[in-house]
C-alpha cells in the first residue's frame, strides 16, 4: 500500500480565487473549498496579480479563500507561483495560522518576495478582488 503525504491547506488571496485568472477551482485534481480566511498583511498590486507581505507597521486584514489541497495539487502551484530554491524565488511559501470564521487554521500562504514590491502600489485595503474588478 503506498503512502500518500498528508493533505494541507493553503490561502489563496489573488489571481487563484473563484474566478480570478488562475482559479484554483479549474486546476486537477480539485481542492476542497473550507471557507473564507483572514490574514494581517499588506497587499502590493504588481501586475495582473497581486503580491502580500505578512504582517508589517502598514498592514490590513487581507481576505481570501482557504481550501484543502493534496501533494500533487501544490505542487502545481508551486508552478504557477514560480517557486524556486534560493533568494530569487518570486514568492515564498509560508506556514501560517490564517483565521477562518474566527478560528485559527494553519496554511499554507504564497508571500511575495520583498525584494519584488519596490515602487509598488500598495493596495490599500485587502480583497484583490474588489480592487480588480473596480
Amino acid at each position: 500500500m503506498m503512502h500518500q503525504a498528508p493533505e494541507c491547506h493553503v490561502f489563496v488571496y489573488g489571481t487563484l480565487r473563484r474566478g480570478g485568472r488562475n482559479d484554483i477551482n479549474n486546476l486537477q485534481p480539485a481542492p476542497d473549498y473550507v471557507g473564507m480566511g483572514e490574514v494581517r498583511g499588506v497587499l502590493y498590486h504588481i501586475d495582473w496579480y497581486p503580491g502580500l507581505t505578512l504582517g508589517g507597521e502598514q498592514a490590513v486584514t487581507v481576505v481570501g479563500e482557504v481550501y484543502r489541497i493534496g501533494p500533487e495539487l501544490e505542487a502545481i502551484l508551486d508552478t504557477i507561483e514560480q517557486i524556486v530554491p534560493g533568494a530569487d524565488s518570486e514568492y515564498f511559501k509560508r506556514e501560517v495560522d490564517v483565521q477562518v470564521e474566527g478560528r485559527p487554521l494553519s496554511c499554507l500562504v504564497y508571500e511575495i518576495n520583498p525584494a519584488r514590491v519596490r515602487d509598488r502600489q500598495v493596495i490599500g485595503h485587502g480583497d484583490w478582488i474588489v480592487f480588480h474588478t473596480t
